[in-house]
């Protein structure tokens, strides 16, 4: 939500990570619908306008997974065993 409460973002990702242009283009299609029932069921003065993006978390998520599972990563996480 912006601050003024004026703009939503809603961060939309699909079962299986697929079609997300399909999905993001049928929700702004029907945005206008999706506006009104968030004003019926939110004590808000106006309505926020929608927007929708995709999800890009799970990615950013994975990436950072496949980063800590390299050996240079490992191989500084593992303990120390030089104990004098």
């Amino acid at each position: 939500m912006s601050a003024d409460l004026k703009l939503a973002t809603i961060y939309v990702m699909p079962l299986g990570g697929h079609d997300t242009a399909d999905v993001i283009d049928a929700l702004d299609r029907n945005r206008k619908f999706l506006r009104g029932e968030v004003a019926r069921r939110v004590n808000l003065k106006f309505a926020p306008d929608i927007r929708f993006r995709v999800d890009e978390r799970f990615d950013e998520a994975e990436r950072i997974e496949k980063l800590l599972r390299t050996p240079a990563v490992q191989r500084d996480l593992a303990p120390d065993t030089d104990e004098s």
